[in-house]
């Protein structure tokens, strides 16, 4: 109510025109909504001599010019105010994510807004969210847009286009004296128009869009039309866990020398960290379908892998059982020519509150799936909701309270860094202990392996950057380098403990599941690459 009662004491007796209010509202999204941006231009450029600073001071300026020009474009077909206001709110968000945790708009992050859970984007709902909307974003907007005052059409023409006039001479001038300054910033610096609010969004979302929906589908493309299963000298049939991680990183496991024993289970079981892999994104819209893809990080595109086999494919297609248990919001895509059970946030109420549910629900599902007599190689993938934050509180019970002070919000820039890390040190005891239990499942199981690999990373306050979905090429390694750990049955021969244990220390990266999870299940596929496969030379 309290927003409803401050529009009613909002009348403001300064009445500007629509020329007015396009400049006020530019301004105020050039200047406030764009400090990250400015602040990153001074960051890079770091003004010294007085030409440098003359092409720093230019940067508000013609981005003052431009949102004027924009503005003016959108306004011609709603009202200039009604447009001015709009921009103003979106500006104001964007800012505040930027500014709270970091976060910069290209087209993975926008796929990663848009392919987000209601119960995920819900969890970024908090207090201060509301407070910095309201005041920085509604109000302002709301003030503008009561204060302009009615014209004639013709006076407010005139008006609009003196003021683009001055706008367009405006750019001409620092495009003639600075260009090649500009030119060379753009050409070192391609990372600062991620900065650029709203307009990063606007390209981040058509790009999204196009790709998504404007651009006619492709024929779906068969790698393999007929791998197979080799023999299996064992005489049992190969039963592999694959569990899909989510938000883990690599340097928060106590088995990869983190100072807090955050992984006594996996230490003590016998299980195998490969302590060097990178992951092929920084969110799950990408990292998930890409480390079951063929295709590598570098050459990944999301319409491609989308249009043809993964390795999940390849394995069913070559007589094993393939499942996939989700307790994330989704597979994206990577399943939906496999055997599947959908993520349920109800599905048992001791451990789900209708948003989420704590991954010991993976549990009996995958008790029940190893109980099915399959007589052949069988693949079962368990996704995870691992540390997903920014709520990591309700990632684990409140007897996995390991670390405390902890961090019970999502506001999360608002915990101390003794809070925030001891909360998000408690998901990964909590996720030691998930994967301990399905070690403990599978001992009972003949030829059986485990093998863990987190999607991507987190940032926790670091440089002032949360969460993650950062533009890879600048993504610190908190949101890169993710955890990988292995557990097989035959790892009591001291012969492969040793060659497994020499091949964890390699560097390798999430571009390497495809290989390894076919030798892991023996399928020949002319897919295969030998050198991927990081642990042939272990099986021969």
């Amino acid at each position: 109510m309290m927003p409803i009662a401050m529009l009613r004491v909002i009348n403001l007796p300064v009445r500007l025109t629509s020329a007015q209010v396009l400049f006020w509202s530019s301004l105020f999204i050039a200047l406030v909504c764009n400090y990250p941006f400015i602040h990153a231009v001074f960051l890079a450029t770091s003004p010294n001599s007085l030409s440098e600073w003359l092409f720093f001071l230019s940067v508000p300026a013609l981005l003052l010019n431009i949102t004027i020009l924009l503005l003016s474009m959108a306004g011609a077909f709603l009202s200039p105010r009604f447009t001015a206001a709009i921009t103003i709110v979106i500006s104001v968000l964007l800012l505040y994510a930027t500014v709270s945790y970091g976060v910069v708009f290209d087209r993975s992050m926008f796929q990663n807004i848009a392919e987000t859970h209601p119960a995920e984007a819900a969890s970024y709902l908090n207090l201060s969210l509301f407070t910095f909307i309201i005041f920085v974003g509604f109000l302002p907007a709301v003030m503008l847009f009561r204060s302009s005052r009615r014209e004639k059409a013709k006076i407010r023409a005139k008006k609009l286009l003196r003021l683009n006039l001055f706008a367009v001479i405006g750019i001409a001038l620092i495009a003639g004296f600075l260009f090649k300054d500009y030119a060379a910033v753009g050409r070192n610096h391609k990372e600062l128009t991620r900065y650029l609010v709203p307009y990063a969004f606007y390209n981040a979302a058509y790009k999204y869009v196009r790709d998504s929906y404007l651009r006619p589908p492709m024929s779906f493309r068969i790698l393999d039309k007929s791998p197979g299963i080799a023999a299996n000298k064992k005489g049992q049939p190969k039963t592999v866990v694959v569990v899909v991680g989510e938000t883990a990183r690599a340097d928060k496991f106590g088995i990869n020398g983190y100072y807090k024993n955050t992984t006594p289970h996996l230490s003590s079981i016998g299980a195998i960290s490969f302590d060097q892999v990178t992951s092929c994104g920084t969110a799950t819209a990408v990292s998930v379908p890409c480390m079951f893809s063929r295709l590598s990080r570098e050459n990944y595109d999301s319409r491609l892998a989308d249009s043809q086999d993964n390795v999940l494919d390849i394995i069913r297609r070559a007589g094993a059982t393939v499942s996939w248990i989700d307790n994330n919001s989704s597979c994206k895509g990577v399943c939906k020519r496999i055997d599947t059970i959908a993520y349920d946030p109800s599905r048992d109420s001791s451990l789900c509150d209708g948003d989420y549910c704590y991954d010991e629900v993976l549990l009996p599902l995958l008790e029940k799936k190893l109980a099915e007599q399959t007589g052949s190689q069988r693949v079962i993938v368990l996704h995870m909701i691992g540390s997903h934050g920014p709520t990591y509180y309700r990632r684990y019970p409140q007897s996995f309270r390991k670390f405390l002070p902890d961090c019970p919000r999502s506001d999360i820039q608002n915990c101390t860094e003794e809070q925030l890390q001891n909360t998000y040190d408690n998901t990964i005891a909590y996720t030691d202990h998930v994967l301990s239990r399905i070690i403990q499942s599978l001992q009972n199981v003949p030829n059986a392996s485990m093998l863990y690999i987190s999607d991507h990373g987190e940032s926790l306050g670091e440089a002032g950057m949360y969460l993650h979905g950062f533009p890879y090429a600048f993504a610190p390694e908190a949101q890169t380098h993710v955890p990988m750990i292995y557990w097989d049955s035959n790892l009591s021969d001291p012969n492969f403990q040793n060659c497994v244990s020499a091949q964890s220390r390699q560097p390798l990266s999430q571009d390497n599941l495809y290989d390894t999870l076919l030798g892991l299940t023996h399928v020949r596929s002319s897919t295969y690459q030998p050198e991927m496969d990081v642990l042939k030379s272990c099986r021969t």
